[in-house]
């Protein structure tokens, strides 16, 4: 039985099934927001509400949006012959702080992964397709993860799109083996871009 009263032990029990957030985390959150005005607390579960009702999906990248499509497609400024491919949208954030890409970006929402049951038909491979042809992209840049699952996926993005003609890269080997791009560090990932391959 805890020592806790309810209300502060289920606030806990939420914060600890955040990613990366362990029981200890989550009681130092916790007692942390209990010290904080209400207006703080206020704002911060506006925040929190707010992501469930106004974020969606862009319609054309599958990255986070509000409305229809998210900022980077909405910018003219970018260059829209050139598309990175990424797993999940998370991996848009470091590859943006990098500054060492100006084109457009395509989500996959995820890997080809047998053991998760997850194909071909799971990730937005042929929305992919779509836009190469529609919009006559000259280069893509396949930013998987360097795991077995990115290189698998990365290796059928290139089977799909090589017969249509457009250039398809791979990021260079700055990111460690095993590793994934949401943690790495921006000088990294800058490398990575800059020293990209055929794939």
């Amino acid at each position: 039985m805890s020592s806790l009263p309810p209300t502060l032990q289920n606030l806990i029990d939420e914060l600890s099934r955040l990613p990366g957030v362990g029981k200890k985390s989550a009681q130092r959150m916790a007692v942390h927001l209990l010290k904080q005005s209400k207006e703080k607390v206020q704002r911060l579960a506006a925040a929190i509400h707010a992501i469930k009702e106004k974020l969606t999906i862009c319609r054309r990248c599958f990255n986070i949006a509000e409305g229809e499509n998210c900022p980077i497609c909405s910018d003219p400024k970018r260059d829209e012959k050139l598309i990175c491919v990424v797993e999940q949208a998370s991996d848009i954030l470091p590859l943006e702080k990098s500054g060492a890409f100006h084109g457009l970006y395509h989500v996959l929402g995820g890997v080809l992964s047998p053991l998760d049951h997850q194909n071909e038909s799971d990730l937005h491979l042929q929305e992919l397709i779509n836009r190469v042809q529609q919009d006559q992209v000259s280069e893509v840049i396949v930013a998987t993860n360097p795991t077995t699952e990115g290189e698998t996926t990365a290796m059928l993005v290139a089977q799909r799109l090589k017969p249509m003609g457009v250039k398809v890269t791979r990021i260079a080997r700055g990111i460690p083996v095993g590793s994934e791009l949401e943690f790495a560090d921006e000088a990294t990932l800058a490398r990575s871009l800059e020293g990209r391959g055929d794939l």
